[in-house]
C-alpha cells in the first residue's frame, strides 16, 4: 500500500489534522492496524519494544482487524501511554461510497470499541488516507477528529530497506510531525526503524514521542 503525503493546510486551519503545532518539540508515532490476508496481523516485537521503552503511540484500528484480534485490542487498551483511534470498519475506499455508507464504515469500529471494550474512540483515520468532503463532514458531525499525517514512513513497501526508511524520516521529521507506520505485520522493518527513531533521531533533534492528543494539545497548558 503506497501512502502519499496529503496536500492539506496545516492543522490550525483545517478540519483534517496532518500535524501538531510547529513549535511543539514532540512527534506522534502512529500505527495503522489494517486487516491483512496473510500472517498474524500483529507486530508483537514492535509492541513489546514500545511497552518496554514506555514510548507513547497512537493506534488506528479497523473493525475487521479488531474482530480477529480481541486479545491484542484488550492489551493495547491497557497501556496507559498508548492511545487508540479507529481506521474504518472493513478498510474501504471512502470516496467511492455515499455519505451514508461512509458513516457506517466510520462508525462500525467506534461502536465496537464502545460496546465491547468500553472505550470512547474520538480519533479517526480513513483507510488508505483517502477521503472526500463527505468523509470530513460525517467525521465532524459525529464528533471525530480526522487525523492523517505529514510524514510517510513507507514501511509496508517490501522493496524499502530499513536504511531507506530511516533516511526518509531523517529528511522529513521535525517538530509537530505525525508519522504513519503499521503495527499489523506489513512493515518488515518497522521495529528496527522505531528503535532508530527512539535511540537516535528523536534524541538528536530534542524531540519527544507523544500520542496524537498530546501533540495537538502541546503548548496549550498555562505556564
Amino acid at each position: 500500500m503506497m501512502l502519499l503525503v496529503p496536500a492539506i493546510p496545516s492543522f490550525t486551519q483545517a478540519q483534517v489534522i496532518t500535524s501538531g503545532p510547529p513549535s511543539c518539540p514532540g512527534v506522534a508515532l502512529t500505527f495503522d492496524l489494517c486487516p491483512v490476508r496473510n500472517g498474524t496481523g500483529y507486530d508483537q516485537t514492535l509492541i513489546d519494544y514500545l511497552v518496554e521503552q514506555k514510548i507513547p503511540a497512537t493506534f488506528f484500528m479497523s473493525g475487521k482487524w479488531m474482530t480477529k484480534h480481541d486479545r491484542q485490542v484488550k492489551a493495547l487498551l491497557q497501556i496507559p501511554f498508548f492511545e487508540v483511534g479507529t481506521h474504518g470498519d472493513v478498510h474501504q475506499h471512502m470516496p467511492f461510497h455515499s455519505a451514508e455508507e461512509q458513516e457506517q464504515e466510520m462508525l462500525g469500529p467506534v461502536r465496537l470499541l464502545n460496546t465491547k471494550y468500553q472505550h470512547d474512540a474520538t480519533l479517526f483515520r480513513p483507510p488508505y488516507g483517502e477521503f472526500n468532503d463527505d468523509t470530513v463532514n460525517v467525521a465532524r458531525a459525529r464528533g471525530l477528529q480526522f487525523v492523517l499525517w505529514n510524514v510517510v514512513s513507507g514501511d509496508p513497501d517490501p522493496t524499502l530497506t530499513a536504511i531507506q526508511i530511516e533516511g526518509r524520516l531523517k529528511r522529513f521529521v521535525r517538530k509537530g510531525s505525525i508519522i504513519v507506520m503499521h503495527a499489523n505485520g506489513k512493515g518488515r522493518h518497522t521495529h528496527e526503524v522505531v528503535q532508530d527513531l527512539h535511540q537516535h533521531l528523536l534524541p538528536e533533534r530534542n524531540l519527544t514521542p507523544m500520542t496524537v492528543s498530546e501533540l495537538l494539545s502541546c503548548g496549550q497548558a498555562a505556564p
